[in-house]
């Protein structure tokens, strides 16, 4: 037991250490100032700069921005889908696998570009390695610097600079963060067992003569880029728990650490902008606190196990329903956390076999999503729920609201509640019609309180943009194929709209002087306000949900029904 806590503790350590050293580093490269990889990188850039026709110092207003992030995705969806389409003729085909069903292709491609990753099929036996390479992963990197470039670009806009030019933002995001990383992090995991080969599906003659297939493929580099850009899309069909992409202690580590280290560190990117490191400490304080809380509540219920199986056999055991041996319950259960709150969606286990608490845990992370969030767009919710708190606030003390000097009025929060809105909407309406038709539509698995959960799950997972599932859920089908899609599509571009419309706004916004009155939104009273806020907002939109999935199958498990 005290080891499974303590290897919990040391990961969050280094969490913690890591976090202003990328968050600087960060600011840094959206600053517009000198880096290590300037030698290198300023001629590429120029060039690409140049091809594209852009001019790094044109600034965009809010809705060049937006049209910039629709017709760059638009064009790179319909490019991906073409490629995985013909992939029959296209090179590092060894399997001759031709073009998936259009309804798979369809999903599997708007998944990948909204940086979801969620999967209804499995990659060996679908997809070539071209597919893979050339056209998932190049959606991983471009889908990772678009939410990127999205969440600088707000924070330029909250402490009143001009929000920037996409096309620039999304090449920097790539050149100086996502692709030095990757290669260097794809390095780590080729030497701790990772492979990397364009050779086919290997062949071996088993001990009783029988034959095996074990598909293999560029594993390492699709790994690393997967969890770094929040991606969570699997190589192999059970994702990171395959010893191919995920072999040992070592590279679960590598890559828990890759999941969170960009939202951990854009909040500290956020105050060296605003010159408010003291505010950009406590947020992420305020954000870790809870973090921690959830690991503690998915630890114990895992250490626990559960109560039917350990009355059977008469001892207590931990939970190791769907789990690797090599990670164990506590590697499984902060990765589970982890996971769904910075909305990367890659599994070391099923989290199928998490108890309730497991259970609880990861919905609630999809549901408010700013634990840490997903990549840019979770460091812009978390300013969302703050400026929805100082206009609550500045009602209770009869004071116009204000955020970092700039008034918080109607469009601000009409902006802010259609980005908070929106998520239950393409939750909770899609799941009510699934569960109205449980034969002919939902795909349960589990009757009963698992059962709603699997459903309500799936649709947080496409809303949240994280990718994950409880995979008993039979989601193969032309509805879960589609009817996902709205989630997919809503919870990417309607926030990223309003985000941009709210960050433009308060960019334009006159700086107003400080007074004794003003809000201090930098003190820790204000932090705790703005957790109750936010907790209080996520539990009233989502425990009736809540209520008839993870909770009410923990009591009926207590109860040893």
């Amino acid at each position: 037991m005290g080891q499974g806590f303590l290897q919990i503790g040391l990961t969050l350590c280094i969490v913690i250490a890591i976090t202003p050293i990328l968050g600087r580093y960060m600011a840094r490269v959206f600053l517009g100032e000198r880096t290590l990889l300037d030698l290198l990188m300023n001629p590429i850039e120029r060039s690409l700069y140049v091809v594209a026709g852009v001019r790094r110092k044109d600034d965009m207003t809010g809705w060049q921005y937006i049209r910039a992030v629709l017709y760059t995705n638009l064009i790179m969806g319909i490019s991906v889908y073409l490629l995985i389409y013909f992939q029959r003729i296209l090179p590092w085909n060894h399997n001759s696998f031709g073009a998936p069903t259009w309804n798979i292709l369809l999903h599997t491609t708007i998944s990948f570009l909204t940086n979801t990753d969620q999967q209804h099929y499995s990659g060996e036996t679908t997809l070539s390695y071209f597919s893979q390479v050339a056209a998932l992963g190049f959606l991983m990197f471009t889908s990772a610097a678009t939410g990127l470039a999205v969440g600088i670009a707000f924070i330029r806009g909250l402490t009143g600079r001009g929000l920037g030019n996409f096309y620039v933002d999304i090449t920097r995001a790539i050149t100086r963060i996502l692709l030095p990383i990757s290669i260097i992090g794809a390095i780590a995991l080729l030497i701790v067992g990772v492979p990397q080969t364009l050779a086919g599906t290997l062949v071996v003659r088993t001990l009783d003569g029988g034959t095996q297939y074990l598909a293999r493929g560029p594993v390492a580099s699709f790994e690393m880029i997967k969890m770094l850009g929040e991606n969570g899309g699997g190589f192999f069909d059970v994702n990171s728990a395959h010893p191919f992409e995920n072999p040992n202690g070592a590279s679960n580590l590598i890559e828990t650490i890759a999941m969170i280290s960009i939202p951990a560190a854009l909040i500290y990117t956020y105050g060296l902008f605003a010159n408010n490191i003291k505010q950009a400490w406590l947020l992420f304080w305020m954000v870790f606190v809870i973090f921690v809380i959830l690991i503690g509540v998915t630890a114990v219920g895992e250490l626990q196990g559960n109560p039917l199986i350990n009355a059977t056999f008469g001892s207590d055991q931990p939970n190791l329903e769907g789990k690797e041996v090599r990670f164990g319950w506590a590697q499984t259960a902060l990765w589970a956390v982890m996971t769904t709150a910075t909305m990367c969606g890659a599994v070391n286990g099923m989290h199928d076999s998490l108890m309730p608490q497991g259970l609880f845990s990861t919905l609630f992370n999809l549901f408010i999503q700013v634990i840490w969030g997903g990549q840019g767009t979770g460091t812009a919710y978390l300013f969302i729920y703050l400026i929805l708190t100082v206009f609550l606030t500045g009602l209770m003390v009869g004071r116009t609201p204000e955020f970092l000097g700039r008034k918080i009025e109607k469009r601000e929060i009409v902006l802010a509640s259609v980005v908070l809105l929106i998520h239950p909407i393409v939750v909770l309406i899609p799941s009510a019609i699934a569960l109205a038709y449980p034969i002919s539509l939902s795909g349960i698995s589990n009757a009963g309180y698992h059962g709603i959960s699997q459903v309500v799950y799936e649709y947080a997972s496409a809303g949240a943009n994280n990718g994950s599932g409880l995979e008993g859920l039979r989601d193969n089908t032309l509805w879960w194929n589609l009817s996902t899609l709205v989630g997919l599509l809503g919870g990417r571009y309607i926030p990223i709209i309003a985000i941009l419309l709210l960050a433009d706004s308060m960019s334009r916004k006159q700086a107003v002087p400080e007074t004794p009155g003003t809000l201090k939104t930098d003190s820790l009273v204000f932090t705790g306000v703005t957790a109750g806020v936010t907790l209080i907002l996520g539990v009233l939109t989502f425990f009736p949900v809540l209520a008839l999935g993870p909770i009410a199958e923990g009591f009926k498990l207590a109860s040893g029904n």
